[in-house]
């Protein structure tokens, strides 16, 4: 009757065919049917209306709602951005850049190049285009959202100290391959880092060396096996430094053999290459959940990575209660212990949360070291100088002392060659950060919702800091430390910077420095001629067809 009293022709409708059907005999069976077949047919013209109605209503508001988001927002920030002086290609509807960056991604990682380490243009094809095209003020479009460049070191410093300001950029893909401290925010990042810094104090890390120098040892005999005593042999460095990294990180984070960790090692690996692989394709909303091979195969990878950790952590729990374990030397035990307080009452992190900061472990401890170690090598097999000068400097400082922590601490030539293949080769070539709100940094200030790009390849290659041999492998230019080579400016920063800085970079250069000196002391060695120069960024640059050096066993 509501419905009716808003519509007063279907009303009036109605009450003729009610008189001419009934009369006066409005008792009649028959009429009565006949009326409320009359009824319902009201009914459901009025409900198709009103479905029409809210149909209309519900379209043009999502038409709307879409055209905002992916043309009259963009466009709006375009002109901001161009008004403060940022340049970069006009925004085009929905693909922004996108076909063009995957054009010059699959264009750089068709061939390899000659060998040079200016790699930028190979390994961050679009931003180095864009950089040379528009400057260092510029900006880019990945599908309709903005992302901005930065390249002034003082904005940089400004970006990476305020991290509750300036967040880090994920997508809900990346959650499929890890969460944890990396990918944490303001309070719970804090909780987090709190609760794990204990794991990575000095005191801790020289307690896991024993468990650093049975895995390069495990790794040795495996090359011992292919290289003769008398001889030589090519061997592939790569995959074996792979194994090193995760048999080492297997051992000191959670207390197993590589064995237990092999099967989480190869899934994070594969995990890696897919969300790589979609990070590349067109963005369409809503991608992700659509039921794809692809997708599939990636939330199997996540349950099954979820699941294997679990059971680490149980067999972990299982020791300890047991009495079998006493005292936490592992990164596990560690923040098992650290998860409760004196009264034994649980405080702060989940199982999910405690399962998350193991995938991080995995992934982040495997991944920088086995890519610096591996960079390193094929740098010193360019350098033979600089190679027997860290030979000498092992050899004489070290002695027989292959695991003490104090003399590995006083390798300061080899200190100085990681710091420059660090340099030259980034485990991440860039860093990305992105505001919810306006916010002001340097002379500029930055929309709401748009990404930062920290340039960290093109600074830490830039000739005007580092001079005209900036492209050149020279450890010489951090000869006096860091602070000196970089007249204490943010323009390099291998393991990030500000509170954020990576928090297992004294862990991973003690486990290079000792990996590199064992091998060091057992072999030298040279490029092959099979060798192929092929940085690429995968989940930190990695050699696209692998590490061919001739090894050479050392009398």
């Amino acid at each position: 009757m509501i419905v009716l009293s808003k519509h007063t022709a279907w009303q009036a409708r109605a009450r003729d065919e009610v008189m001419q059907v009934l009369g006066t005999n409005e008792t009649d069976s028959q009429e009565l049917s006949r009326l409320q077949i009359v009824r319902k047919r009201v009914f459901m013209e009025v409900l198709y209306t009103i479905v029409v109605l809210f149909s209309a209503v519900f379209i043009s508001y999502n038409a709307w709602k879409f055209l905002k988001q992916t043309w009259f927002e963009p466009r709006k920030v375009e002109q901001r951005l161009r008004q403060q002086g940022f340049s970069g290609n006009s925004y085009r509807f929905m693909v922004g850049d996108s076909k063009e960056m995957a054009a010059m991604a699959i264009e750089a990682l068709s061939k390899p190049i000659p060998f040079s380490n200016d790699i930028a243009p190979r390994v961050i094809p679009f931003i180095h285009h864009s950089l040379l095209k528009y400057g260092e003020n510029c900006f880019m479009w990945f599908g309709s959202n903005p992302a901005i460049v930065i390249s002034d070191h003082q904005m940089i410093k400004e970006i990476m100290s305020k991290n509750y300001v300036f967040l880090k950029t994920s997508s809900p893909l990346d959650k499929l391959l890890t969460r944890g401290l990396a990918t944490y925010e303001a309070d719970k990042w804090a909780k987090h880092r709190r609760l794990l810094n204990p794991a990575f104090h000095l005191e801790k890390l020289k307690l896991m060396l024993p468990s650093m120098y049975l895995s390069c040892g495990d790794m040795l005999s495996n090359l011992d096996k292919m290289v003769p005593s008398d001889g030589e042999c090519e061997v592939d460095v790569w995959p074996h430094l792979q194994a090193l990294t995760s048999d080492v990180i297997s051992r000191t984070a959670f207390g197993s053999r590589y064995e237990e960790g092999r099967k989480i090692f190869e899934l994070q690996k594969e995990q890696g290459t897919l969300l790589l692989k979609a990070a590349q394709m067109l963005y369409f909303p809503g991608w992700r959940f659509l039921p794809t091979k692809t997708n599939r195969r990636m939330a199997q990878i996540s349950k099954e990575v979820d699941s294997l950790i679990l059971g680490i952590i149980n067999k972990r729990k299982q020791l300890a209660e047991a009495g079998e374990i006493t005292e936490s030397t592992d990164l596990l035990g560690l923040m098992l212990e650290s998860n409760f307080n004196e009264n034994g009452e649980k405080i702060e992190m989940s199982l999910r949360d405690l399962i998350d900061e193991c995938k991080l472990f995995y992934i982040a401890g495997q991944e920088s070291t086995a890519s610096l170690l591996t960079w390193t090598m094929i740098l010193l097999s360019k350098h033979p100088d600089w190679q027997a000068r860290a030979r000498d400097e092992v050899m004489q400082v070290l002695g027989t002392n292959e695991s003490d922590f104090q003399e590995l601490n006083r390798l300061q030539i080899v200190s100085m060659i990681f710091h420059e293949v660090l340099r030259l080769y980034p485990g991440a070539v860039m860093l990305s950060r992105t505001i919810h709100d306006e916010t002001r940094v340097g002379d500029v200030t930055l929309p709401a919702g748009v990404s930062l790009y920290l340039a960290m390849l093109p600074l830490q290659h830039d000739c005007e800091i580092w001079g005209k041999d900036a492209n050149e492998f020279n450890p010489e230019r951090f000869g006096e430390g860091v602070s000196k080579a970089t007249n204490g400016k943010l323009v390099y920063f291998p393991f990030g910077g500000g509170p954020r800085i990576c928090i297992g970079q004294n862990f991973a250069m003690l486990e290079a420095k000792m990996a590199l000196a064992l091998v060091l002391k057992r072999y030298w060695f040279e490029l092959s001629p099979s060798y192929a120069h092929a940085p690429n960024m995968v989940l930190s640059l990695h050699p696209q067809h692998g590490a061919p050096l001739i090894l050479h066993r050392i009398h």
